[in-house]
């Protein structure tokens, strides 16, 4: 578990901060299992276990819900209710880690890239939002979280005007830093927000070729982290990776955003290892520190040699992140 120092976030008179303003920001997207609920003996287990890689933080993944992509109706999903969020934050806390609270919109059978909502509709759509964030923002701030996140990949709806009276409005209430997730180099290109917040962020998931191409994959990498540092370096921001992954699955590379629902396919820990250590060296390399790997569960006994997903728990992934952090 990484020793972290205390600083007083500005703003917030008495708030001790786990993580002082140099402190990275690395750990895992962790994603609530039925069967270690956050507050639960298993997934304080889990997350100790996660400290132990030496993260320094752990991102909860509160889910947001609409009917279909062109619905105006988005409403705070009940996956992730605000007792267990609260819950999920404290007991990431108390295990030394920062908090980050990286909402998720679900749209049954497609994904939050895919929203959108026809021009007549976006405004009840962007006022729904609004509320649903600023009661996230209030339970972040009520648990001392390090980070908000007011969008991930909604490339959709991220280039209305809107977007920046929402973070006027979260600053009011939420005293911590904040960012938006964009959907790879190509959506980060388009945002017109990024002066306001306090990070540029994205999800890294380009198809990186056949599985036994490591050379293909580098180029990859290099390619989407030289446009992702354009940007940032534009708007005088650092970048922070909120999600890479990959499944531990034969044929992964091709498609490293596909999950185990889409295809079925033999284990391969050793892929799942070797690409993120590809990625974890590539930013290493670039002295980008902050990075929420995709992902980690609750349940303690997640992942394992046979699951094909991208957990990285009891898997060979799971030993390489230690191995890197620990040495860096």
């Amino acid at each position: 578990m990484s020793a972290m120092g205390a600083a007083t976030l500005v703003g917030s008179p008495g708030w001790s901060l786990t993580a002082s303003p140099a402190s990275a920001l690395r750990g895992f997207n962790l994603i609530e299992s039925e069967t270690a609920p956050f507050g639960s003996s298993d997934a304080e287990a889990s997350i100790r276990r996660l400290a132990a890689t030496g993260a320094t933080a752990a991102a909860i993944v509160p889910f947001l819900w609409q009917a279909d992509a062109f619905s105006d109706d988005i409403v705070m999903g009940d996956a992730v209710p605000e007792d267990r969020l609260r819950a999920g934050l404290e007991q990431i806390r108390a295990a030394g880690l920062a908090t980050v609270v990286k909402p998720h919109v679900w749209v049954p059978e497609r994904w939050a890239g895919a929203i959108a909502v026809r021009d007549e509709d976006k405004a009840r759509w962007h006022d729904a939002y609004r509320d649903i964030l600023l009661d996230l923002a209030r339970t972040a701030q009520g648990a001392q979280a390090e980070v908000l996140v007011l969008g991930t990949e909604i490339r959709g709806m991220s280039d209305s005007p809107r977007w920046e009276g929402l973070i006027e409005d979260l600053r009011g209430v939420f005293a911590g830093k904040m960012t938006y997730v964009a959907h790879g180099a190509d959506e980060a290109e388009r945002i017109a927000f990024w002066p306001r917040l306090d990070a540029v962020a994205v999800s890294l998931y380009p198809p990186l070729g056949a599985d036994d191409a490591p050379d293909a994959w580098r180029r990859v990498i290099e390619t989407e982290l030289d446009r992702v540092e354009a940007v940032a370096r534009a708007v005088d921001k650092p970048v922070w990776i909120a999600e890479i992954g990959i499944r531990s699955a034969k044929g992964a590379a091709a498609r490293p955003w596909e999950s185990a629902e889409e295809r079925v396919a033999a284990p391969d820990p050793q892929l799942q290892a070797a690409v993120l250590s590809q990625w974890l060296q590539a930013l290493g390399d670039r002295k980008i520190e902050d990075v929420w790997i995709w992902r980690w569960l609750t349940n303690p006994e997640g992942g394992g040699q046979q699951d094909t997903d991208f957990t990285v728990q009891n898997k060979l992934a799971e030993r390489r992140i230690a191995e890197w952090w620990q040495e860096h």
